[in-house]
């Protein structure tokens, strides 16, 4: 391996410094095993939320070795852990902390659901669930509203002012600059395009929009109210009065237990840990350590709504997770490539060991054709093992798509779903080309041949082309969505026209069968299956080997900003954001079916 990576680093041009560096960070991570973690009966589990919760198992994080580091949690670990506290009698209780880092399409209102309800079990094992917030978004709050003992530092504030979602507008530097550009697009509500064609909301997207919002942060209240005693109009005011939430504020208003700070509350967990006046910290381990010796404790089927699964079981039941962006052919880390994906769903449909499938969908979608693809394999591998879809924060668009033809589609009230529509959009850089002097002339042997050309701007003619294409698809996933829900077209037809739902609103609508998380949808599955109590959960696609990882890292070696952004950094951040999308913008046929470009809601 040591070898492996010299030449590497001689063939990438690196530095022999680098390499020492590197490998003593790869000696540290991976070099041989991990001491299993050790803690004292009575100890607390300390769940810092400073971290990105995903989906998918996390990458191996090379990040800190150029002094950037984002901790990232898996979904899983993290309820996991938590259903294991409960259960353990060597943990006296879980103590909250920190403030959420959200990154791409990770730490979503739905994910958090499933945390809080794993929280919830945790106090109604009869153990203390103690939180402790300094600067709290919407999101800490709402993890940490479902402790007992809730307390804010003096000095603290909850940043709660309700939902937004500011979506970036390009049309105006593009005239400025002089790119054209041209859609296509069915469905009235498909404003993925509205960034490159306009310079602020259609009333069409602003309608979709704020009903999504109104969903989603009906659902947040309504999970704080009972968990804080408060009636939801009592939250919602306080809200609208205060915005920037200050300590004897929400005291007042019973959002919080008490303003304390973080030494008087590590004294009070020091005399309930046996450490009362000592110089040693209070008995603790992290939510990470505690994740690696309690995945047996966590899935022993004692208790009810835990998923069940084993290392012991003879059947297996995959979850096989697609979060990020649909693209067409292998895809990047961090997308759904469609030829990468479809080829583990194949693979999963072959293994006679494998007894049913959870597809876990966390995307905004993407390619047309890469969902297409993807939902054949859907298709082919229900035909042999039941296939149950769980859709997490975003499953919408191409994400809906894929999850159509699954046996029971599983979704929280606050996912993002729906958006059955489709676009196709053609840039050409004539006038830009034309202000540096360049021209463009071409030779073609039919009349179309160079329709795809992004040297100017497309015929009339050219336009019906991609509209005819545009036209044909979204017939196509209408009538899929009919036939896999089983509903006629014209109620499909209603309800899809590009528009978004949350995951409360699509159940009601026929597009979702039943609110609850993946656990849930893990049990439905091994139900299917008869698998009984006992059975093993295998995840895909599998997290890369060490040394793959390292490869990859090698490659994209760049240099990084270790400092926290400053405002001019976090405006070309944000660009930065919408722009990567772009570079997703890989369908062969130029067709997407993707949420609205830039929905961030915060």
């Amino acid at each position: 391996m040591l070898g492996a990576l010299v030449a590497l680093f001689i063939f990438t041009g690196g530095a022999f410094v680098l390499l020492v560096g590197l490998v003593g960070a790869i000696a540290a991570m991976g070099g041989g095993e991990k001491a299993t973690p050790e803690f004292e009966k009575g100890a607390y589990l300390v769940f810092d939320l400073s971290t990105n919760i995903t989906d998918a198992p996390p990458a191996i994080d090379f990040g800190s070795l150029g002094g950037r580091r984002i901790d990232t949690l898996q979904l899983r670990t993290v309820t996991r852990a938590l259903r294991a506290a409960a259960k353990d009698e060597r943990i006296a209780g879980v103590f909250v902390t920190g403030a959420l880092r959200p990154a791409d399409f990770g730490s979503g209102f739905a994910a958090l659901k499933e945390v809080r309800a794993a929280l919830a079990g945790v106090k109604a094992a009869g153990k203390p669930v103690v939180a402790y917030l300094t600067q709290a978004t919407a999101k800490d709050y709402y993890l940490a509203s479902a402790a007992g003992t809730l307390a804010l530092d003096p000095y603290g504030m909850i940043i709660m002012p309700g939902l937004a979602s500011e979506p970036m507008f390009f049309a105006g530097a593009f005239e400025k600059y002089g790119i054209g550009v041209q859609v296509t697009r069915v469905g009235k509500y498909k404003s993925a395009v509205e960034p490159f064609t306009r310079t602020s909301m259609s009333p069409e997207s602003r309608e979709q929009l704020q009903k999504l919002l109104d969903d989603v942060w009906g659902g947040v209240l309504t999970d704080i109210a009972p968990s804080r005693g408060i009636a939801v109009d009592k939250i919602q005011a306080t809200v609208d009065a205060e915005g920037l939430i200050r300590p004897e504020q929400a005291r007042a208003a019973k959002f919080i237990d008490r303003i304390a700070y973080r030494d008087e509350i590590y004294d009070e967990l020091k005399a309930k840990t046996g450490r009362a006046g000592s110089k040693q910290p209070f008995k603790q381990i992290t939510l990470a350590d505690y994740s690696r010796i309690s995945k047996d404790i966590a899935d022993a089927p004692v208790k009810a709504g835990g998923d069940g699964s084993s290392s012991s079981g003879k059947g297996r039941v995959a979850v096989v997770y697609a979060e990020g962006e649909i693209v067409d052919g292998e895809g990047e880390d961090g997308d759904v490539g469609g030829s990468r994906f479809s080829r583990e769903l194949r693979k999963l449909r072959q293994d006679d060991d494998v007894k049913a499938v959870v597809l876990r969908i966390n995307s905004p979608g993407g390619s047309a054709a890469a969902s297409e693809t993807i939902q054949r394999e859907v298709r082919l591998l229900k035909k042999v093992k039941p296939v149950v879809v769980s859709m997490g924060s975003y499953a919408a668009s191409g994400g809906y798509w894929i999850a159509a033809y699954g046996d029971r589609i599983f979704a929280e009230p606050t996912t993002i779903t729906g958006s059955i529509g489709v676009f196709g959009v053609q840039f050409d850089v004539k006038k830009l080309s034309g202000d540096f002097g360049l021209t463009f002339d071409s030779v073609k042997t039919g009349k179309f041949a160079d329709v795809i050309s992004i040297t100017r701007p497309k015929t009339e003619e050219e336009l019906a082309v991609f509209q005819r294409m545009v036209d044909w698809i979204y017939g196509e996933f209408v009538g899929k969505v009919a036939e896999a829900r089983e509903l006629t077209r014209e109620v499909v037809e209603e309800i899809a026209q590009g528009r978004v739902w949350s995951g409360s609103e699509a159940q009601k609508l026929g597009l979702v069968d039943e609110l609850g998380g993946l656990d849930a949808a893990i049990g439905y599955a091994a139900a299917q299956a008869k698998l009984g109590p006992n059975y093993r959960l295998v995840e895909y696609p599998r997290p890369k080997e060490l040394f793959e990882a390292v490869q990859d890292f090698i490659e994209k070696l760049a240099p990084n900003n270790a400092r926290a952004p400053g405002l001019a950094l976090q405006v070309a951040q944000r660009i930065e954001s919408e722009v990567k999308v772009l570079r997703t913008f890989n369908d062969p046929q130029g067709v997407y079916a993707r949420l609205p470009l830039n929905l961030t809601i915060r």
